[in-house]
C-alpha cells in the first residue's frame, strides 16, 4: 500500500477505518491524498482527506474518505 500527496509517494504498512500507519514518519500538509493498495495484479486506487496532515515525530496519520 501507499499514499499518494502531491508527487510524494509514501508506503502505508497498515490501514484503519479512519487512519493509516506510515511505514516511517514524515511531515505533510493538510489536505487531499489517494491510497493505492495493490494485490497481485489488482490495484484499488480511492481518494482520501488528511485533515491533520501528518508528522515526522509519529507514523499515525488520521484520513477521511472523500466522495
Amino acid at each position: 500500500m501507499r499514499l499518494l500527496v502531491n508527487d510524494l509517494t509514501v508506503p502505508v504498512v497498515q490501514l484503519g477505518p479512519d487512519f493509516l500507519l506510515l511505514d516511517a514518519p514524515v511531515d505533510l500538509p493538510a489536505g487531499d491524498a489517494s491510497v493505492v493498495m495493490q494485490v497481485d495484479q489488482q490495484e484499488r486506487r480511492w481518494d482520501v482527506r488528511l485533515p491533520e496532515g501528518s508528522s515526522a515525530a509519529s507514523r499515525r496519520v488520521a484520513i477521511v474518505a472523500r466522495q
